[in-house]
């Protein structure tokens, strides 16, 4: 009988950064049993490899992949913008394809590979058709929170304010575990600069406060052009990077993705 070593229990990866939002790619083979516990320890900075989520991958036949995304609490979402770029870069890199096609949780989403620089890809994806809500007035302790609540496939509440407070986070965090929102809620804060530009920052579901996001990105663009703030396109500046957002018939999100390394966990 073969002894079952180490290596053999190891659990493959890869890791992927789309402007600082960071993600592990692993094959769906491995989540059993508990894939909640296990996406907590792979996510651990200190104990773990230290990542905002897993993209979870496994066969699809209506696209090159199904992507199901984890949070680094363990607790399931609907999809990431900057998560399913880093996908499309993992599957760009494995299988030379320009234009991968990617099952999320809320449904088909096409990347269209536009420039590559070594382990780096831009794409610009498809991101679906944006669903805006009238604004939404909601209590805090540092005052009434007045957003706009936007769905990308998951939810958003989006915070128009004419500078980040020292206590964003707090406020973000605040309106996040507000009853309104019983699947919880993503959070952007954001500044207008201009009729093309904005600045945020992103309180996320199951992570918190992350250095930037892709549907968070959507989002803030969609809010401001449906409130007459801004006009497509809108570049979306966060602490991780820029993304570019148009919104025609549907959303378009346009970033850049890195596979930064491949590993094993041996957990």
């Amino acid at each position: 009988m073969k002894q079952v070593t180490l290596l053999d229990m190891a659990i493959s990866f890869v890791k992927a950064n789309a402007c600082g939002n960071d993600f592990l790619i692993i094959d769906g083979a491995r989540a059993a049993p508990d894939i909640a516990e296990l996406t907590r320890r792979l996510c651990d900075r200190r104990n773990g490899m230290g990542a905002d989520g897993v993209e979870w991958l496994f066969p699809a036949q209506d696209a090159d992949i199904d992507a199901q995304l984890w949070n680094a609490d363990g607790s399931e979402a609907e999809i990431s913008g900057n998560g399913t770029r880093c996908v499309a870069a993992y599957i760009c890199a494995e299988k030379g394809k320009e234009r991968v096609v990617i099952r999320t949780g809320a449904g088909l989403r096409s990347s269209i590979l536009t420039a590559r620089s070594g382990a780096a890809y831009e794409f610009e994806t498809a991101m679906g058709r944006p669903e805006v809500a009238t604004e939404l007035m909601l209590p805090t302790s540092f005052g009434q929170a007045r957003g706009l609540p936007v769905s990308m496939g998951n939810p958003h509440y989006v915070i128009f304010v004419e500078k980040f407070a020292p206590s964003w986070q707090k406020e973000a965090a605040e309106v996040q575990s507000n009853p309104v929102f019983p699947q919880g809620v993503n959070v952007e804060m954001v500044v207008v600069q201009d009729r093309h530009s904005l600045e945020a920052r992103f309180f996320e579901r199951g992570v918190g406060e992350t250095q930037s996001s892709g549907t968070g990105s959507c989002a803030a663009a969609v809010a401001a052009i449906a409130s007459a703030r801004c006009q497509s396109p809108v570049r979306v500046q966060a602490p991780g990077g820029t993304q570019v957002v148009r919104w025609q018939s549907q959303v378009l999100l346009r970033g850049w993705a890195q596979l930064v390394c491949r590993g094993e966990y041996f957990g």
